[in-house]
């Protein structure tokens, strides 16, 4: 009795048993459809993260060729200019702000130099524009033309207000018509007439060439080699005068 008692308690208990494993069963198939699930939104997610990251490259891949055909369609010193005109800017933008304060602009210059960096200008400057002297007249006109346009200080607020007033016209083309559009200001010609008068005194003081000499002493050949023996003489004259000066006499040794 007792085991057959045993025996139906094992039997009872089966049904219950078996209940349990088949809810787990199945809850693990829809565990592992949502596990699915979360890992293909993971990839999705990626997928469109990696897309729009492609297409801000592409974007700005084109951006930069864009940027970089207007730079090779500029001309060739683009950089340098467009540096120089910011500078300039900067400058005159200094003197306004030292005018205002009632300040010298070139001794506060002066002042942010120091001794170093003003030698190592002068050194460039002396060594930019050597003066060669004559060559060719093609040569002089050009070393004129730089020293005349080295002066020249556009008054940039001047050209704003002309280019408001005439627009396009401020611009010429081969079929613009430039005859009685333009009128210079009195100082602007009050400038370029102090600029002449003070060219044609200089070139007034002009040395002339000199008259020939019959009782100086031919030791040349021909004029070039005269100009030769006159530089000769300019640096090592004072070198071999006694030299000379024994070969006249014959004494020498």
């Amino acid at each position: 009795a007792a085991a057959l008692s045993a025996l139906g308690s094992l039997g009872s208990g089966d049904p219950d048993g078996g209940g349990s494993s088949s809810s787990e069963d199945e809850a693990r198939p829809g565990t592992a459809a949502a596990a699915a699930a979360q890992k293909r939104e993971e990839r999705l997610r990626k997928f469109r993260e990696l897309h729009m990251m492609r297409n801000e490259a592409r974007k700005l891949n084109h951006q930069e060729v864009v940027e970089e055909d207007k730079r090779l369609k500029l001309p060739a010193n683009w950089e340098a200019k467009k540096a120089r005109l910011e500078w300039e800017l900067k400058v005159e933008e200094k003197k306004k702000e030292c005018a205002a304060r009632g300040e010298d602009y070139e001794r506060v210059k002066l002042l942010e130099i120091s001794a170093e960096d003003a030698e190592r200008w002068e050194r460039k400057k002396k060594r930019k524009n050597p003066d060669l002297g004559f060559s060719d007249y093609a040569a002089a006109q050009l070393r004129q033309y730089q020293r005349l346009t080295r002066q020249i200080k556009p008054d940039l607020e001047q050209y704003e207000r002309l280019k408001e007033q005439y627009g396009e016209a401020l611009y010429p083309t081969s079929d613009s018509l430039l005859h009685g559009t333009h009128v210079p200001s009195k100082e602007g010609v009050d400038r370029m007439v102090a600029d002449l008068e003070k060219q044609i005194d200089k070139r007034e003081k002009y040395s002339r060439r000199r008259p020939y000499n019959d009782d100086a002493d031919i030791d040349y050949i021909n004029e070039r080699n005269a100009k030769f023996n006159k530089k000769a003489e300019r640096f090592y004259g004072k070198y071999t005068a006694e030299i000379k000066q024994n070969l006249e006499r014959g004494t020498a040794v």
